[in-house]
């Protein structure tokens, strides 16, 4: 791939980025369809690991499916686009700096999210936010390892 259209990669994956940061923003901190916009009058926080994970498991017929499946799933979806995005529109291009850059925004959300009394600090969603990073890296090395043998396929045979 030539030098022009590789560094034409990295800005369009440099604006997805810049986007996708400012839709979880919006969307963990404010959006209407978790009941962000409410007023809570205490703090409310889970600091003990797959307590919420299994509560939300147990009464999983109670609760439904969607409930289920939006805070379970959920929480590792809405990371995913982030693990894929990070090394598009950075230098780090490693395992353990998307693994570190998604807890460390999770972190970040959740805090906020405690000081401000909007949603709760739960640590099974700093868990489950951090394997959507991980599995969104994933995701990438392995695009990324199909671009590069499409590329050079592609270059074998304009050469011979």
């Amino acid at each position: 791939m030539s030098h022009k259209k590789n560094r034409r990669l990295r800005i369009f994956g440099k604006i997805l980025f810049i986007l996708y940061i400012a839709f979880i923003v919006y969307f963990l901190l404010f959006s209407d369809l978790y009941g962000r916009t409410g007023v809570r009058t205490q703090y409310s926080y889970n600091l003990v690991l797959f307590k919420e994970i299994k509560r939300f498991w147990q009464y999983r017929e109670q609760l439904g499916f969607y409930a289920v499946a939006s805070n379970l799933l959920g929480n590792v979806l809405i990371f995913v686009p982030f693990g894929f995005f990070l090394p598009m529109a950075s230098t780090y291009r490693n395992f353990f700096s998307a693994v570190f850059y998604s807890f460390s925004l999770s972190l970040c959300v959740e805090t906020f999210q405690l000081l401000t009394m909007v949603g709760s600090f739960d640590v099974d969603d700093l868990l489950l936010n951090t394997v959507g990073g991980a599995a969104g890296y994933l995701v990438f090395v392995v695009c990324a390892a199909i671009r590069r043998r499409h590329v050079s396929k592609k270059s074998e045979r304009s050469r011979g």
